[in-house]
């Protein structure tokens, strides 16, 4: 009797020391490396991937990425259609208002600030959604890296798609209500610019992760996979010969992402 508690004992053992081993196998080296991906800015990984109003209010979060310099910025979204926005002034401000209330023409009308890092955007890129300003994609961008690993300028951005006017509950002012599927405006904004040959490289980078009940600085509800899509810019304004494709990312980020694209029916704009 005493023999086989014996053997029991040295066969629970055995068990325990292989569940041991299945863990650390699983959980410190297989399940890592699926979801490891290569940072291909390192300067960029501990950085909180969200924007805030000015009051401090968590606005959207960072989805977009670009390398290149503010000259190729400019030249990328002019092929793409997009137009720089305004600043925010009396006379734009009234122009803005003009342009919803009436249904006419204004293709770089301002957007609202927001800061990334306690800056705000250097930078605003349109495209009018069909004749006035109330329906648009914009995007705010921030110049995050002077010099990346490459050597060249990297920015920060927020891309989403104004689908109406309201009022700020903050000021009062006139601003705009965002379509809750921001990942949709992330693919058609690096889409745009792919199309427009304006594209070397794409990539995913981590962002602030899945979210699927997020709300922006007026209360708009978003989801999003959490991903960044980068999108390295040609130099000079010289156009690719072919599209861009998106490198591939780990595993189970790609089941990840597959499973959020899942998440749009609904919204409709």
């Amino acid at each position: 009797m005493n023999i086989s508690l014996k053997g029991r004992g040295r066969q629970f053992l055995m068990f325990l020391a292989a569940v041991i081993v299945c863990y650390v196998t699983v959980g410190y080296l297989i399940l890592p490396a699926t979801w490891s991906r290569i940072e291909h800015e390192p300067g960029l990984s501990k950085r909180a991937m969200l924007t805030a109003t000015a009051q401090g209010i968590p606005g959207g979060p960072i989805n977009v990425g670009l390398i290149g310099t503010r000259e190729d910025l400019i030249r990328a979204f002019h092929a793409a259609g997009w137009y720089p926005a305004d600043p925010i002034t009396l006379r734009t401000s009234l122009e803005i208002m003009g342009s919803v209330l009436l249904d006419r023409p204004y293709t770089s009308a301002p957007v609202s600030p927001l800061f990334f890092e306690g800056r705000h955007q250097d930078v605003a890129f349109e495209k009018a959604d069909g004749i006035s300003a109330d329906r648009r994609q914009h995007v705010r961008l921030w110049l995050v890296l002077a010099s990346g690993a490459d050597a060249d300028p990297v920015w920060l951005g927020a891309v989403t798609f104004d689908s109406g006017v309201t009022l700020s509950r903050d000021t009062g002012q006139v601003t705009h209500r965002i379509a809750a599927d921001i990942d949709k405006e992330r693919g058609r904004l690096i889409g745009e610019l792919n199309n427009a040959h304006m594209v070397t490289t794409l990539y995913q980078m981590r962002g602030i992760g899945p979210t699927l009940n997020g709300r922006n600085g007026e209360g708009d509800p978003y989801y999003t996979d959490g991903e960044i899509w980068v999108a390295r810019l040609v130099g000079g304004g010289k156009e690719t010969d072919k599209l861009a494709e998106m490198q591939p990312a780990p595993a189970l980020i790609q089941i990840k992402d597959t499973v959020f694209s899942w998440r749009s029916p609904g919204d409709s704009r």
